[in-house]
């Protein structure tokens, strides 16, 4: 059996993107906290993880490492710690509406449920099909480019950008060829970022009611963006807003192939199916892993985290773990208690949940009847490379 600190090393190994759950297994027997060849911390308990997310001496922000990247420019708000992450986060909410109260993203379940239609419509008379590139991809980023007031022709520009900040994104340990993921990530962030606000000051004072329309006409100057803010908040609202989604309906449509009971009781009753994508989230997350960084030494477990080290959370590993949740490796759409960690917990609750919950209700409601006479072409399907938001890249079946 190989080493328990190897256990990073071959979660992120492509190998195992197909199922890393029989390592997750592995990593919460060998201990709460288990230290890794390379120095990090490897954390797969779900209580342990959800304490380190709740706690304020925990960073996000890889500046604080005890050896930073080198010339690593400011991180989005996603990765800064509060003060400066609150701040941010409110501003770039605040077209939303006001907290707990119905929303622009809720008023557009119209036409969350308008393109799902007009995706499966195209869909009508073609067998096989790709639920990645024919549905699960382009539901979401219609949806995110409406919501910011992309004209449709550009949208096709944002899926290589996206692939590379994803990239750059990962946790995977191979220093060899992360320099060259981070170069290209920080420049599809960049180009991302300058086709946003130029699209941004084009709709100044002629708001065309989108997103970016009302980041740029705030009238509140205490609550105006700045143009590298403005850049830095839309390009994280486009990730955040398509990327978990598309994992989210992939790994949904292929459980409930692989589950067919269950599929077959969500299409006799639909009033299910909200429960189904919290159930989704524990299940088959579309996050696995997040990293942090202790600002001073943390005890947790017993294990002292020194002071600037690299914490990786293995998310989808606390939503398996047997001490918090009961009989873990089962899909059940109906089970109770669900506070699973698909995004998250903490200050840092995925910023693009809300608007990925809508969409994925919608998209599987809908795909659930074609799916019940459908066949799988591939099991397991290719997944994409990135071990932190995992997915099936392609999951061709036919109908």
């Amino acid at each position: 059996m190989a080493a328990a600190d190897t256990l990073l090393e071959r979660i992120t190994d492509y190998a195992n993107r197909p199922n890393p759950y029989p390592l997750y297994t592995e990593l919460r027997e060998a201990g709460p906290v288990v230290r890794q060849a390379d120095g990090s911390y490897l954390i797969g308990t779900y209580h342990e993880i959800t304490a380190l997310l709740h706690d304020p001496r925990i960073s996000t922000d890889p500046r604080n490492l005890a050896t930073p990247p080198e010339g690593a420019p400011k991180p989005p708000f996603l990765r800064l710690d509060d003060p400066e992450h609150h701040r941010l986060r409110s501003l770039a909410m605040r077209p939303f509406g006001p907290p707990h109260s119905p929303g622009r993203i809720d008023a557009m379940r119209g036409q969350i449920t308008e393109v799902t239609e007009e995706l499966l419509q195209n869909l009508q008379d073609r067998t096989p099909i790709d639920i990645v590139d024919d549905f699960a991809y382009p539901l979401p980023v219609t949806v995110i480019c409406r919501l910011l007031g992309v004209p449709q022709e550009d949208e096709p520009r944002f899926r290589q950008w996206s692939d590379a900040i994803v990239a750059s994104a990962d946790v995977r340990p191979d220093k060899e060829s992360s320099a060259e993921r981070d170069q290209a990530g920080e420049q599809a962030r960049i180009e991302m970022g300058q086709y946003l606000v130029n699209l941004a000051e084009q709709r100044r004072d002629h708001p065309t009611g989108d997103m970016l329309s009302a980041y740029i006409n705030e009238p509140d100057p205490a609550m105006r963006l700045t143009h590298e803010e403005l850049a830095e908040t839309a390009v994280l609202l486009l990730i955040a807003g398509h990327e978990t989604t598309v994992n989210l309906i992939t790994n949904g449509a292929l459980t409930l192939l692989r589950h067919p009971d269950q599929l077959d009781r969500l299409r006799r009753e639909p009033d299910l199916l909200p429960a189904a994508v919290e159930e989704l989230l524990r299940y088959e997350p579309p996050v696995h892993m997040r990293q942090r960084i202790p600002l001073a030494d943390v005890d947790i477990a017993g294990t002292t985290l020194p002071k600037g080290t690299s914490v990786v959370l293995a998310l989808a590993s606390g939503n398996r773990d047997p001490k918090r949740f009961h009989d873990p490796d089962r899909f059940d759409p109906t089970r109770p208690d669900n506070q699973h960690l698909g995004f998250g917990s903490g200050i840092h609750l995925c910023y693009g949940a809300p608007l990925a919950r809508i969409e994925a209700q919608t998209a599987l409601g809908a795909l659930i009847p074609r799916l019940t006479s459908a066949t799988l072409l591939q099991d397991p399907p290719p997944y994409r490379h990135a071990a932190m938001l995992r997915g099936p890249r392609h999951l061709p079946i036919r109908l």
